[in-house]
């Protein structure tokens, strides 16, 4: 039976996406070059979802690069972000969708077991709703389960938590 366990997670913290949102809005409107651009970023807690205007395609481009720069400072992966169609709004504006990840997909859930499953380490892993838990009967066998996981890229930004051992 294994004692010991940690799981996988992907989730980005809403607070420091809100800070940083709050950062760039203050640097879009102090901008010269964006000051008169209707440019805005709103944050949707419950979709988990960004909303970008802004007056044309090269002001929101220059908008989602200071979010992104804002982003990367409060260290929120952009892994995490997932960039939706420029579409034109109203009032001559085009605004972008952008989706806060939270949650491991289970194409991704099913790729990261594969890999364990594939590397012959004396764990198990499993898909538990939008994580996927590791379990085995030694740390050390965790730690390289841990390290096999890191030197992997799964188009995701991955967490280790939970270490739990009995």
């Amino acid at each position: 039976m294994p004692d010991n366990t940690f799981d996988v997670v992907s989730k980005i913290d809403l607070a420091e996406v809100s800070n940083a949102l709050q950062q760039a809005l203050k640097e879009i409107h102090q901008r010269f070059d964006l000051k008169d651009s209707k440019s805005n970023i709103e944050l949707n807690e419950k979709d988990k979802k960004l909303t970008l205007t802004s007056q044309d395609e090269y002001k929101l481009k220059a908008v989602t690069e200071i979010l992104g720069q804002k982003l990367v400072k409060r260290q929120v992966p952009l892994k995490g972000l997932t960039y939706g169609d420029v579409i034109q709004a109203a009032g001559s504006t085009v605004k972008q969708e952008v989706s806060l990840q939270q949650g491991i997909p289970i194409e991704k859930s099913r790729a990261i077991v594969k890999k364990i499953k594939d590397s012959k380490l004396k764990v198990q892993a499993s898909i538990q709703g939008d994580l996927v838990r590791v379990s085995g009967r030694d740390r050390d066998t965790l730690q390289t389960a841990i390290e096999l996981l890191r030197e992997s890229d799964f188009g995701i930004d991955m967490q280790f938590i939970n270490f739990r051992t009995n």
